[in-house]
């Protein structure tokens, strides 16, 4: 069974320093010690944002604009 672990960034308060750990998605409000000073009552998780670029040619375009006749699925579905 494959578990995801996504990566979160925290930030300390005590020492102003910023790192990352991988963590189970249940755990990622839960204290985390930090790894410069050890403090763990002044850690907040961080909101990051994730950009990718590039990818391997055989994946699908991101959409852009306004959506092609037809609807959300171009018509696909039969919903229009």
């Amino acid at each position: 069974m494959l578990v995801a672990m996504p990566l979160y960034e925290y930030h300390c308060s005590a020492c102003h320093s910023t790192f990352e750990l991988l963590r189970d998605m249940a755990a990622a409000s839960e204290p985390a010690p930090c790894g410069e000073c050890g403090e763990s009552t002044h850690v907040a998780r961080r909101i990051t944002s994730f950009v990718r670029i590039g990818g391997a040619a055989s994946e699908a375009p991101i959409a852009t604009g306004a959506p092609s006749a037809g609807g959300c699925c171009g018509g696909a579905c039969g919903c229009h």
